[in-house]
């Protein structure tokens, strides 16, 4: 992480199992902690990586997170009965914060690939950069400071998650 320009944390499975994973390198989350919140490196969580950067998960139980932004991750409920859990597939991303350098080259309307049943609750929308229609409003991008992450997976998302990648890694926050 010392080394590292960027930090990019992904995240596939359960919310506690990332986490687990996290503690079960001795001293990482504190030199995550360190890189991304004292030094300032840019980072970027992608799915459950995103989901890891709030208060805490209702799945499987609670399981507290990074608390880097506020918010909660619960599961994905209230929604229109022709639509599956989990969600899975490409959505519109409805971008709100289109002077970010990481929107650069993006637009409202373009696909992202979703694939979770559980999402981030923002409890400060500030902190909501943007967002996808699944039978409600769910966060597709949060981010705060140096600090990124997206629920969608853009490694999967064409040009569109291309596009974010590498604005992510021209990105000095």
């Amino acid at each position: 992480l010392k080394k590292a320009s960027h930090i990019v944390l992904p995240g596939v499975g359960a919310f506690s199992d990332c986490l687990d994973g996290l503690e079960s390198i001795p001293e990482m989350i504190e030199a995550l902690r360190f890189q991304v919140l004292a030094v300032g490196k840019p980072f970027l969580g992608i799915c459950v990586g995103m989901q890891l950067l709030g208060d805490k998960s209702w799945e499987n139980g609670v399981t507290r997170g990074l608390g880097w932004i506020a918010g909660d991750v619960i599961k994905l409920e209230n929604l229109e009965k022709s639509l599956k859990v989990p969600h899975m597939g490409w959505n519109n991303i409805l971008i709100r914060k289109k002077n970010h350098p990481l929107m650069r080259g993006l637009n409202s309307g373009d696909h992202a690939y979703f694939v979770h049943s559980f999402h981030f609750e923002n409890l400060e929308q500030k902190n909501c950069y943007a967002t996808v229609h699944y039978g409600r409003k769910i966060s597709a991008i949060v981010g705060r400071d140096n600090i990124i992450g997206t629920q969608f997976h853009p490694e999967k998302s064409q040009a569109f998650g291309l596009c974010l990648i590498q604005n992510f890694m021209e990105w000095k926050p």
